[in-house]
């Protein structure tokens, strides 16, 4: 009787806590299945097919959990000789079809690693602190958890204890967030913070992370190939779209969580979703910046017909004149468009002010590259739309929104673009202009939450 061999400790390390397509594990596929023989992986069929309760077939897939019929396609597969379906919805991960398994850890797992240094020397403000323990707190008693702190409130530093905690204890741990750009900022600052802890960053084009990292920093759209991985997943912007619209995207952090697992939810501008999801947890709330200094307040400037003029191929002088000021005084800035198309017509004529100003929008190829060029002063600004409205610090930034009216430009938006003025200790303040064809009731609503909390000063609650 040949003799039980040793678990591969490199798959264990890569495959713990994942879902993953089974022909694309990156190692020999005869050491995956003596692994799948001997019981250390098990695996998933890529779609769950049924006929049942209903005329034709219905569809579920096991890596992004949708279910909705439009998501589905057929076609004739090579490798099986029949008519296969495929998940259109998370194909930018590789095609998950019917005949495909997806392949999960079930053997022993890995030893967690030693307790973190933290090394970050900072010193929390009262209510950052109180903060932080109000989290730790939910944590250990295994509930969700909602800190809602203004836009500069110093978010990342109040999160470091907590984490460091769970570490400690040898938990595995997760900030997920549905922007790449958020995931771009924690990043750095939290390996700075963790000294020798490996952390993954996984994002579109990030790679896959490789061996076992107890802190992960993703987008949401990266759990879904994750499965019962994480004792704590922190969901930061948690409001932001496309988490708040994708339904699988919430299904994705819950698969991603062990049994027993706890949320936390992260965010200036909750929704009544996220509120509803920690009805029964804990609750902290900031109201002051960790600087002290109110909220800078948007103003509103009118730019009547400003679309005509824009085609007609000149910037309203308004605009202008603001965006020469920014030049001008060295301030960089971000100017926010409703649309791609009328951010791009813009572009050549801001470009007439000063050649290194860029565009860039959710499929910009090179949109990491401008936002570096705008943080080391390589570029004096960037046009954008509101994918850059969170996970954006600079100092001395200057904010403008063109066409505010628009419905995409709703109170949260506004309330995010503004949290991007005014950040550092050193600038406090700052300018945040809503050029308009009309002052809608989200504008309003913005401006009014925004003197709300400078009214109400600082401190928890």
């Amino acid at each position: 009787m040949e003799a039980v061999r040793s678990v591969d400790e490199e798959i264990r390390d890569f495959l713990q806590g994942r879902l993953w397509l089974k022909e694309h594990l990156p190692f020999d596929a005869g050491e995956i299945s003596r692994h799948v023989k001997s019981g250390w992986i098990g695996t998933l069929p890529g779609l769950l097919v049924s006929s049942r309760r209903a005329p034709g077939l219905r569809f579920r897939c096991n890596r992004c959990l949708m279910t909705a019929p439009s998501a589905f396609y057929s076609f004739d597969c090579r490798r099986c000789g029949k008519v296969c379906h495929y998940c259109r919805h998370c194909i930018r991960m590789g095609r998950v079809a019917s005949c495909d398994e997806l392949a999960y850890w079930t053997g022993p797992e890995r030893p967690p690693p030693a307790p973190p240094v933290l090394k970050w020397s900072g010193r929390l403000t009262p209510a950052q602190a109180g903060a932080s323990v109000d989290i730790s707190e939910s944590l250990q008693a295994g509930r969700p958890h909602l800190l809602h702190a203004v836009c500069g409130a110093g978010k990342t530093e109040i999160l470091f204890g907590p984490v460091h905690e769970l570490l400690s204890d040898g938990k595995r741990v997760c900030i997920a967030t549905p922007r790449t750009d958020v995931v771009l900022e924690l990043l750095p600052r939290f390996r700075q913070a963790l000294g020798e802890t490996v952390i993954h960053g996984l994002y579109g084009g990030s790679g896959q992370g490789d061996g076992y990292a107890p802190l992960v920093i993703a987008t949401t759209h990266q759990l879904y190939r994750f499965r019962d991985a994480f004792d704590a997943i922190f969901v930061d912007e948690a409001d932001a779209f496309p988490y708040s619209f994708d339904g699988t995207l919430k299904n994705a952090v819950t698969k991603a969580l062990k049994p027993g697992g706890v949320k936390v939810f992260v965010t200036a501008t909750p929704s009544p979703s996220i509120m509803a999801a920690v009805k029964k947890g804990g609750r902290t709330v900031i109201r002051r910046r960790y600087h002290g200094h109110p909220l800078p307040v948007p103003r509103f400037v009118p730019l009547w017909n400003y679309r005509r003029l824009i085609d007609s191929g000149k910037l309203p002088r308004r605009l202008l004149h603001w965006a020469e000021a920014r030049l001008s005084s060295s301030e960089p800035f971000l100017i926010f468009f409703p649309s791609v198309r009328l951010m791009e017509k813009c572009l050549p004529m801001f470009q007439t002010l000063d050649s290194r100003i860029m565009a860039v929008h959710a499929s910009s190829p090179d949109r990491r590259e401008a936002v570096m060029a705008l943080r080391r002063g390589q570029a004096p600004g960037l046009l954008t739309t509101t994918i850059l409205e969170r996970g954006i610090t600079i100092p001395g930034l200057q904010a403008a929104v063109v066409g505010a009216e628009d419905r995409v430009f709703g109170r949260s938006a506004i309330i995010q673009i503004g949290g991007r003025v005014g950040r550092s200790a050193d600038l406090p303040g700052g300018d945040i202009a809503l050029f308009h064809h009309g002052i809608t009731s989200e504008m309003d609503e913005a401006v009014r939450e925004i003197m709300r909390l400078n009214r109400e000063g600082g401190g928890t609650g």
